[in-house]
């Protein structure tokens, strides 16, 4: 049976680090504040743009899994801060690591996007339309950031993650997946000022907009409920799951969702302190450190679970195949930078005015 194997993982995350602290002298926020309701104690801040950050990781990526980038036949890129509207950040990807066979897309569905450009992989795979598929998720969200909004100013950072999937005769790949959307709850988390809606003379700065209360409930429910539904399609039983890697969007929303679903804490990777909410590129810079750390053995069944604006919701159950160690490295870096987070951020807090 002609599966889709992940075979190559690697991540990127700009250096400038945006501590809690560094937010104390931007809006009315503290370090507790934003702790205890959001569980995140830094994110990074991004000096270059979103293809940028997605050649690296992607190189990183073509490396664990031994391929050069002329080997793939596909690339996408989940991301809703694409460098330009066109041409799609995708294909910038492709020319900067030289992807020459490879068609290239872009794919937006927020937060879940990561999951629904895996699935889409994965489709095409075992359709016999591509071979080998680069599947990236990457955001530089730092540039909406509105710092009068201290309930979403301190949740985002920038960065990057990617996989490698590849026809495999190997048992194991995308077991079930259940890709999700309610457009009628668009409005409960959306950026304006990013497209071409309203505002034509572009007097309004653009900014993130969230309902945070009804977000938090939508999203524990749509996240716990979909990995239930994909679960039984899987025909697995919860103590069959060796790891949950959800979106990281708030630690709160993560120990529900773990708790919906009867997990212990140790079965669940965390690393929303470090980064923050990245959007699409959460699931695969989790994941990226999730084998780094040792917590994928061979064989081991991991279920995915994200939501995000649209009102979007994913979840997938992964059987890892029999390596997770990379069979080589790259020394792929991002050109270096002296700024600090803060300021790489000045134009923004000039845009919006100091929230304090």
């Amino acid at each position: 049976m002609r599966n889709a194997m992940i075979t190559g993982w690697g991540k990127c995350v700009p250096p400038a680090v945006l501590s809690n602290a560094d937010l104390e002298t931007l809006t009315d926020t503290n370090d507790e504040w934003i702790t205890t309701r959001t569980g995140i104690k830094e994110r990074r801040i991004s000096h270059v743009e979103v293809s940028d950050l997605s050649a690296v990781a992607a190189q990183h990526a073509l490396a664990a899994a031994g391929l050069t980038a002329t080997d793939l036949d596909l690339i996408l890129l989940a991301t809703c801060t694409a460098d330009r509207a066109v041409p799609s950040a995708a294909t910038m990807v492709q020319a900067k690591i030289g992807a020459t066979n490879a068609a290239a897309m872009d794919v937006n569905a927020a937060c879940s996007g990561f999951l629904f450009a895996l699935s889409v992989a994965d489709q095409m795979i075992r359709a016999g339309g591509a071979q080998r598929v680069l599947v990236i998720g990457a955001e530089k969200l730092s540039f909406f950031l509105d710092f009068t909004n201290r309930s979403t100013c301190v949740l985002f950072g920038d960065g990057a993650g990617a996989v490698v999937l590849e026809a495999s005769d190997e048992s194991g790949g995308l077991l079930a997946f259940e890709l999700g959307s309610d457009g009628t709850a668009g409005d409960l988390l959306c950026i304006t000022g990013s497209g071409t809606e309203g505002n034509p003379m572009r007097t309004l700065p653009p900014g993130i907009l969230m309902e945070g209360p009804d977000v938090f409930r939508r999203a524990v429910t749509a996240m716990g409920d979909a990995s239930t539904r994909v679960l039984a399609k899987a025909g697995l039983a919860l103590d069959e799951v060796d790891l949950l890697i959800p979106h990281q969007a708030n630690v709160r929303i993560i120990d529900a969702t773990a708790r919906r679903l009867s997990l212990d804490p140790a079965r669940v990777f965390v690393n929303i302190a470090s980064y923050g909410n990245t959007s699409a590129a959460t699931i695969p810079i989790a994941l990226t450190e999730a084998v780094e750390e040792g917590r994928i053995r061979p064989g081991a069944n991991i279920v995915f679970a994200a939501f995000g604006g649209g009102f979007t919701w994913a979840a997938a159950v992964f059987r890892w195949g029999s390596r997770t160690t990379p069979i080589t490295t790259s020394a792929a870096q991002l050109p270096p930078s002296t700024a600090t987070a803060l300021e790489l951020l000045a134009p923004n807090i000039a845009l919006h005015g100091k929230g304090i």
